[in-house]
């Protein structure tokens, strides 16, 4: 069962990453679940939410602008980029700044 992220106190950053896959696996759900776990190890994380329908949205929590870069610089993570066109059809990444957050 996932759970929602558990974030501190805002502000801080998310990483949006909407996409819509390709058919067949490729690789895909082995490389993904080590990009969640090499993100993990990564200073200014603090989270990740996921979901998968037509529309895959993928959410990680970033400390800073910093983080975020030294994430997308990552160079197993980079590799991993490299294969975007055999798992996706389309995608988007958004980083948005979190200035308030509420919830139960």
């Amino acid at each position: 069962m996932q759970a929602i992220a558990k974030t501190p106190a805002p502000p801080y950053y998310a990483v949006i990453f909407s996409s819509v896959r390709t058919d067949g696996d490729n690789g895909y759900y082995e490389a993904a679940n080590r990009m969640v776990e090499l993100a993990a190890s990564q200073p200014g994380f603090l989270g990740f939410e996921s979901v998968r329908q037509e529309i895959g949205i993928s959410v990680s929590y970033w400390a800073s602008l910093d983080a975020i870069q030294s994430w997308k610089e990552n160079t197993e993570h980079r590799e991993a980029q490299s294969k975007a066109q055999d798992w996706y059809s389309s995608f988007r990444v958004r980083v948005c700044l979190v200035e308030k957050e509420y919830g139960f």
